[in-house]
């Protein structure tokens, strides 16, 4: 966990599992790393300390809901009371990966919208303003009642997809419905075409089938997507490409979780 606070000096604060990535922060922006402290009681609750004063500050608490999600998740929320009661002028939450955003509508009876409540309690706990990227779903945004920041990470992505496909004609693969618009933004800028996959899940992280609505025959295919968490679809998704006629797979994506096996897959 990072926080950033301006007053009349910029400052940083890291919790104890960020600290290489509050020392890349402090190297860009020129800035030493302030004092706070997050602890854990014997029973595993979590503590949270500001070490020095941010009375009128304009803070930036900079924390992704990555494995294990709901610790972190509740790092960032009490982060986020402590500089509220400590009189901050602003607190803007910088969560590049939003946690639960997977759940942002009710698909069977008797579900949460989780991205809803995960929403609730960041504005509750003290966020002025959400900075994230790559948002599972767009319309995550109008959850908050706050300004939303949602970047996006083509501009990184693009050029080393342009330096992967060895010349060869692009297609951009959508690995399912949700994901054309994003994949239409890609195919637009790298001037390639663009194909979708059908595919029909059977339960949460696992993927039945897929079928391919579009030509990849003779491409460079290129699977785009918001995240790839246990890599079944990507896996289904190259394989489908490839017998489709694809000439090279790449996948590419923001938020990396690969969580169980991924990685082996």
């Amino acid at each position: 966990m990072v926080a950033v606070a301006a007053k009349d000096e910029l400052q940083v604060f890291a919790g104890n599992a960020s600290r290489s990535l509050a020392s890349l922060i402090c190297e860009q922006l020129g800035v030493r790393l302030g004092e706070a402290d997050v602890k854990r009681f014997s029973d595993g609750e979590i503590l949270v300390e500001i070490k020095q004063n941010v009375r009128g500050g304009d803070v930036f608490v900079v924390q992704s809901t990555s494995s294990p999600g709901n610790d972190h998740l509740m790092e960032l929320l009490l982060m986020l009371d402590a500089f509220k009661r400590a009189s901050v002028k602003r607190v803007t939450a910088v969560v590049p990966y939003y946690g639960y955003a997977r759940q942002d509508r009710k698909v069977a009876p008797r579900v949460p919208i989780s991205a809803k409540l995960v929403a609730d309690l960041m504005v509750t706990a003290g966020a002025t303003r959400l900075m994230t990227m790559d948002l599972h779903a767009g319309q995550i945004q109008g959850f908050f009642n706050i300004p939303v920041d949602n970047l996006y990470a083509n501009p990184v992505l693009l050029p080393r997809i342009q330096e992967s496909v060895d010349g060869l004609p692009i297609a951009v693969v959508s690995p399912d419905a949700g994901g054309v618009e994003r994949a239409r933004a890609y195919a637009k800028r790298l001037e390639a075409s663009l194909a979708i996959i059908d595919k029909r899940r059977v339960k949460a992280n696992r993927v039945e089938e897929m079928r391919i609505v579009g030509d990849v025959a003779g491409c460079a295919a290129v699977i785009v997507d918001d995240m790839i968490d246990t890599a079944g679809t990507v896996c289904k998704a190259a394989q489908a490409v490839m017998e489709a006629g694809a000439e090279k797979v790449l996948a590419c994506c923001t938020h990396g979780i690969l969580s169980g096996d991924a990685i082996a897959k």
